[in-house]
């Protein structure tokens, strides 16, 4: 897939997995890790820089040694997906000009959905993921809203912040499931979806 100038990767994968019981994180897939799957999702879409929030004891993959990838430690996870919000975009340089956020534990987001989010452009500030009723990431933010990461504190995410601007939001339906794996349960899931 050819690469879209001034669109950004940023991943949140600094979580602190307490529903899986271990470091979702390290949580294998076909062979690779889930973070490893996202990350090569980011990737195939063209996506420039990928920014990858990760904890600090997360080292940063051998098979990704690419230097579009941008490895950012969060020290304080605990202070929820917001913190790890505001350290990506803090990570982002100037030329880029929208940002696709990525969660590190949805290992199945198709390539074919992200060009479609980013097909989108030009329509809305914000570009989420429908699914039903409900919207989801991956989501796409333009320079213009970056501030909108600044807001919210605590584990609060992308769903409050869409919410807080409708009118700004256009969704792109997801065509087929994009699964979070929070659980064991979820993990063995999307090895037999």
């Amino acid at each position: 897939m050819k690469q879209h100038d001034g669109v950004a990767a940023v991943i949140l994968a600094a979580g602190e997995s307490r529903r899986f019981g271990s470091p979702k994180q390290l949580a294998q897939l076909d062979g690779q890790t889930l973070l490893e799957h996202v990350l090569q999702r980011a990737a195939t879409a063209g996506l420039i820089p990928i920014v990858a929030v990760v904890p600090v004891w997360l080292t940063r993959p051998a098979a990704m040694d690419d230097p579009r990838l941008r490895w950012i430690r969060n020290p304080y996870p605990e202070r929820g997906m917001s913190h790890s919000l505001r350290l990506g975009f803090a990570a982002l340089p100037p030329e880029v000009g929208a940002a696709i956020i990525l969660l590190g534990d949805q290992p199945r987001v198709p390539a074919a959905h992200l060009a479609a989010i980013i097909a989108a452009r030009g329509s809305r500030p914000l570009i989420a993921t429908r699914v039903g009723t409900r919207l989801v990431p991956p989501v796409l933010i333009e320079r213009s809203r970056f501030s909108l990461v600044d807001e919210p504190r605590g584990d609060v995410g992308l769903r409050e912040i869409l919410a807080a601007v409708p009118d700004d939001v256009q969704a792109v339906d997801a065509a087929e499931p994009m699964p979070d794996v929070d659980t064991l349960a979820d993990l063995d899931a999307v090895r037999d979806g």
